[in-house]
């Protein structure tokens, strides 16, 4: 592990700003997603995976497809995806594992002046670095005290890929935290938010189609920021 660190710290510098400037795929210049689609797929449901109907969002949404453990366990069709992180994913919003697919919809009201940036640096042996950054609209006088984060490493599946019929973003691991911010910031401070992290690659994923996604909520539990990493 003390290798690895020391690796990805010569890759990414220890800086998250400054990470994300130099990480070779990251979300500036790209649209901001207007919603987050999830869906659910349960990891015994191999005909929810290749179903040529599975539910699809407009071109403005940002797709995340989560593989939910199944009954079956390790025999389960779906199970070489299927990620503890989707179970948690979905205690948080209130849901129960499906038995088949689930979608949950959310729309990220986003001020214009709020800025959300995620990156995502090359793999080393099985961890690549991710990055984020966030910077609310809010004033000082008018900001909450807490921003719940939500960053993700995401497989990129072209649509025929591994017999979907649809392009997906199968989740593969997650990091979710929340920053505090200060009782008191000055007239000319801004609070931002931040977070470099190794995040390990899962057994089976490739490292070009990996990406970095991102999504920030406020203390009412609004999503006002979303991103996805562009690989150039």
């Amino acid at each position: 592990m003390k290798s690895l660190a020391h690796a990805l710290a010569t890759v990414m510098v220890l800086s998250a700003p400054l990470a994300l400037a130099q990480a070779p795929c990251r979300s500036s210049g790209a649209h901001p997603p207007a919603a987050l689609f999830e869906r659910f797929i349960s990891a015994d449901c191999e005909a929810c995976w290749s179903d040529p109907a599975t539910p699809a969002p407009g071109p403005s949404a940002l797709v995340l497809d989560w593989v939910v453990p199944g009954t079956q366990g390790d025999e389960a069709p779906l199970s070489a995806a299927a990620l503890r992180d989707a179970m948690e994913r979905l205690t948080e919003l209130g849901r129960h594992p499906p038995a088949g697919t689930d979608v949950h919809t959310a729309p990220v009201n986003r001020h214009p002046k709020a800025r959300l940036r995620v990156g995502l640096g090359p793999a080393v042996n099985d961890y690549v670095g991710a990055t984020m950054v966030f910077s609310p609209a809010t004033s000082p006088k008018q900001h909450p005290h807490t921003w719940t984060f939500h960053l993700l490493l995401v497989e990129a599946l072209p649509p025929g890929a591994e017999g979907t019929p649809v392009a997906r973003n199968i989740v593969r691991n997650m990091l979710q935290g929340a920053w505090t911010e200060p009782d008191k910031l000055s007239t000319k401070e801004r609070f931002t938010g931040s977070e470099l992290r190794p995040m390990r690659i899962p057994e089976g994923a490739l490292p070009e189609r990996l990406r970095a996604v991102g999504w920030v909520q406020d203390d009412q539990g609004r999503v006002v920021a979303a991103a996805q990493s562009v690989c150039r």
